[in-house]
């Protein structure tokens, strides 16, 4: 069997790419160096998110053009998904595609909110090709819709590519609010029952992370699986570098995490953590 593309993905990503405007690039004749290391399906990710990025202009004037790298895609997906089940992928990679339009409206916003939170960024394609957060978000969003569709596996395949690109582990299964922005973003681990609402930002090396394991009743040497052990972290929520927060614990909204801490316990809306005591440098002459 091979899949066969018939849905119209294609016109509401065409729309997207017209709707477009300053500071997201408008010119389709734009050139970058192709980075050869790509996995075939992210790099199709990236160009049918963002293709005036990835040297894909032309599918934002042609339609036909789009639906076939919307086919595309589309048959890559199928063919990596089929090992992982016996049943049709066909339907779970159809419901993905049909979410692109929508995953590209929710990127934008993620975009945006890297260029308001970075006083370093430059430009809206600086970020879209060089921010290893937004390479992270990027492949994340299409994985959870894989995730939410039946594809877990698959969608783990894209996360742990993701992961190996941009030094950022997020687990497909968690669910991640509009406006969000992962600065640096070396050693951020992001668990899979995590929630986070809109406008987070959250800085390298954070965990939101399992406290403890539970272990499977009937297997001593198991653990259990499918129940919740990981944060939910509201809107407006800033962490610092080097945070841990860890178990099903609830950080409210307008919360801010400093640098280094280690939340175990559930945070009230409107608050500030932060380590009190630092520690102190000693300094010695050396003769």
């Amino acid at each position: 069997m091979s899949y066969t593309y018939s849905g119209d993905a294609h016109l509401g990503l065409a729309a997207s790419y017209r709707a477009d405007d300053d500071p997201f690039p408008t010119d389709t004749s734009l050139s970058f160096p192709r980075r050869n290391h790509l996995r075939e399906d992210v790099d199709l990710i990236k160009r049918l998110l963002f293709p005036r990025c990835w040297n894909a202009g032309p599918w934002v004037a042609d339609e036909e053009l789009l639906r076939d790298g919307v086919a595309n895609f589309g048959a890559l997906c199928y063919s990596g998904i089929d090992p992982y089940i016996d049943e049709d992928p066909k339907p779970i990679v159809d419901e993905v595609v049909r979410r692109l339009p929508d995953i590209r409206e929710r990127l934008k916003k993620d975009v945006e909110a890297a260029y308001k939170g970075d006083p370093a960024a430059r430009s809206y394609v600086e970020i879209i090709r060089s921010y290893p957060g937004v390479q992270a978000i990027v492949v994340h969003r299409v994985a959870h819709a894989f995730y939410e569709a039946g594809a877990p596996a698959y969608a783990r395949e894209l996360a742990e590519y993701a992961k190996m690109e941009s030094g950022i582990d997020i687990h497909p299964g968690a669910t991640i609010g509009d406006y969000f922005f992962i600065d640096h973003g070396t050693g951020v681990v992001i668990g899979e029952t995590t929630t986070i609402g809109e406008w987070a930002r959250i800085y390298q090396d954070v965990t939101l992370g399992a406290l403890h394991f539970e272990e499977d009743e009937d297997d001593e040497h198991s653990l259990k699986k499918g129940y919740k052990r990981h944060p939910d972290i509201g809107d407006s929520v800033v962490i610092g570098a080097g945070t841990k927060v860890l178990g099903a614990v609830s950080v409210g909204d307008h919360v801010s995490i400093g640098a280094n801490s280690w939340v175990t316990e559930d945070v009230p809306d409107h608050t500030s953590v932060y380590i009190s005591e630092h520690p102190t440098h000693e300094r010695k002459h050396r003769d």
